[in-house]
C-alpha cells in the first residue's frame, strides 16, 4: 500500500464563545518527498459557527493518479477542506483500485481511509460486498467528480485494422488469435468499474462478447502505459492522462474517447464510508462543500490545475501529458485529424458534471447485471436511494451559494449511446432485455 505524507495547511486560532475562525491558507502545504508549493490566491476561510462547525476537522481520502481526482488534490491544495474547518486532511496516493477497494474497508479506524476518488460503480459493490469478500461495508456517493476523460486505447501493432468507434474491426484478429488456442487481451482497471463497463460495452457493440472472445485482465491505471511498453495488452480502457501518455510515447493509439462512446457519461465519484458520513455530518457537508467549490476551481483554473497534479508528489507525470486533452485538443496517435476544442474533454461542474444523477446509477447497476456482478433480482431502485445521498449534495450546494446549479430532476432522461442504443431509467429492464451479448 502506498500512502504518502499528511498534508498540512496552517490554520488560525480560536475566537470567542468556542467558534473557531480560520485565517487564509496561503502558505505552502507540505508534501511527500519534503516537497512544498506555495500557489497563489488559496481559499480564505470562513468564520465557523456552532451549526458547521464539524464535529472532527480530520479525514483520510485516497486518490488514484488520474486526471480526474484533481478536484480532491486541488481542495487539499487551495485550502478548500480547511477553508470550512476540515483542517487535518489527508489525501493519499493509492497504488490501485484494489487498494483502495481494501483501505475503505479497514476505514482509518484500521489504518485504512475513510473515503476516495473512485469509480462511480464501486461504492455499491463494496455496500453490497460483491468484491469485499461478503463483507458489506455501506458506502454514499456525495457528488460526482467529473464527466467523460476516458479513453479505449489500442497497441500500434493493430493499427493497421483500423479501429476506433467501431470494434467490430478487432472481429478478424480476435477470431484468429483463438482458434490459435489463445485470446486478446484487453485490460481495464477493475471488474465492474466503470473502465471494465466501457470496454465491454465497446466490445459487444461491435458483436464481440467480452466473457468468450476475449481476455479481460486487471491493470492498474498508473501501469497501463508500462504494460502496453511490454506487449502485456492488446488493449486498455483507462482515464487520463495515461490514453495520451500511450500516444506521446508511440507505443499505441486511443481507438475512442469514452466521450464519443457516451456524451457526458459520469465517471468518478467521491464516495465516503457511511458510518463517517452518519457520524459526522456537518463534517460531511463541509467535505462536499470543499470538493464543490474545488470543482469549480479546476473549471476555471486549468493550467494551474495541471501544474498542481503533474507534480512528482501526486501523479508524478509530464504536464504534457494531461494539458492537451484536458483543454479538449485530441492527438488520437493513429493519422486522424487532430481534434481542437472537442465536445468530450473531461468537465468538473459545467453542465452538471458534480451532481450525482440517480439515473446514472441506475444505468450503472443495470450493467452490473448484464455482465452478472449483481444479481439479477436486486432491487436497484433501493439500492440506488441506499447509496447515493444527492440530497447532501444539494444541501452543500445551497451552503456555497450555488442554488442555481442544482438540477430540477435526480433524472437526466433517457441517454444515447454511440451505436444508437438508448436507456430509459424509468425502464431498466426494457435496456436490459434489448441488448444481445451479455451473461447468461
Amino acid at each position: 500500500m502506498s500512502i504518502s505524507r499528511r498534508h498540512f495547511l496552517s490554520i488560525a486560532t480560536t475566537a470567542a464563545a468556542g467558534t473557531l475562525i480560520l485565517n487564509g491558507c496561503s502558505t505552502p502545504s507540505s508534501r511527500g518527498g519534503g516537497e512544498s508549493t506555495t500557489t497563489s490566491a488559496n481559499a480564505e476561510a470562513i468564520e465557523l459557527t456552532p451549526e458547521t462547525t464539524p464535529e472532527v476537522t480530520t479525514a483520510k481520502l485516497g486518490f488514484i493518479a488520474l486526471t480526474d481526482a484533481a478536484p480532491l488534490i486541488v481542495a487539499q491544495e487551495k485550502g478548500f477542506f480547511a477553508k470550512y474547518g476540515m483542517t487535518d486532511v489527508e489525501v493519499a496516493k493509492q497504488a490501485s483500485w484494489g487498494t483502495t477497494r481494501d483501505n475503505l474497508v479497514l476505514g482509518s479506524g484500521g489504518g485504512g481511509i475513510d473515503g476516495a476518488h473512485i469509480l462511480s460503480p464501486m461504492p455499491y459493490l463494496i455496500s453490497e460486498g460483491i468484491v469485499t469478500d461478503g463483507k458489506k461495508v455501506p458506502m454514499y456517493i456525495l457528488a460526482r467528480l467529473n464527466v467523460n476523460g476516458q479513453g479505449i486505447s489500442v497497441a500500434n501493432a493493430h493499427k493497421d485494422l483500423g479501429v476506433q468507434l467501431d470494434s467490430s474491426k478487432l472481429m478478424s484478429k480476435v477470431q484468429e488469435t483463438k482458434s490459435a488456442g489463445n485470446q486478446m487481451k484487453f485490460a481495464v482497471t477493475f471488474p465492474g468499474g466503470t473502465h471494465d463497463l466501457w470496454m465491454r460495452y465497446w466490445l459487444a457493440a461491435g458483436g464481440i462478447d467480452p466473457n468468450t472472445d476475449v481476455s479481460t485482465i486487471v491493470v492498474p491505471p498508473p501501469q497501463m502505459v508500462a504494460n502496453m511498453k511490454t506487449g502485456t495488452m492488446d488493449a486498455f480502457c483507462v482515464g487520463e492522462p495515461w490514453n495520451a501518455q500511450l500516444v506521446n510515447q508511440k507505443i499505441g493509439y486511443t481507438a475512442l474517447t469514452t466521450g464519443q462512446l457516451w456524451k457526458d457519461h459520469p465517471e468518478k465519484a467521491f464516495a465516503m464510508r457511511a458510518d463517517w458520513v452518519d457520524a459526522n455530518p456537518k463534517a460531511a457537508l463541509a467535505m462536499i462543500k470543499a470538493v464543490q467549490e474545488a470543482q469549480i476551481w479546476c473549471e476555471a483554473n486549468k493550467a494551474e490545475m495541471i501544474d498542481i497534479v503533474s507534480k512528482r508528489s501526486w501523479f508524478g507525470v509530464p504536464a504534457a501529458d494531461i494539458q492537451d486533452r484536458l483543454k479538449g485538443t485530441f492527438d488520437f496517435g493513429d493519422g486522424r485529424p487532430v481534434e481542437e476544442n472537442s465536445p468530450h474533454v473531461m468537465k468538473f461542474w459545467a453542465d452538471n458534471a458534480s451532481y450525482p444523477y440517480k439515473s446514472h446509477d441506475i444505468w450503472f447497476m443495470t450493467e452490473e447485471q448484464r455482465w452478472g456482478y449483481l444479481p439479477a433480482n436486486t432491487d436497484v431502485k433501493a439500492l440506488v436511494d441506499r447509496v447515493n445521498r444527492e440530497d447532501l449534495w444539494k444541501e452543500a450546494a445551497k451552503a456555497i451559494g450555488q442554488e442555481a446549479a442544482i438540477p430540477a430532476s435526480t433524472s437526466r432522461g433517457v441517454e444515447t449511446f454511440f451505436d444508437g442504443v438508448t436507456f430509459d431509467p424509468e425502464n431498466p429492464a426494457a435496456y436490459l432485455s434489448s441488448l444481445k451479448i451479455k451473461k447468461a
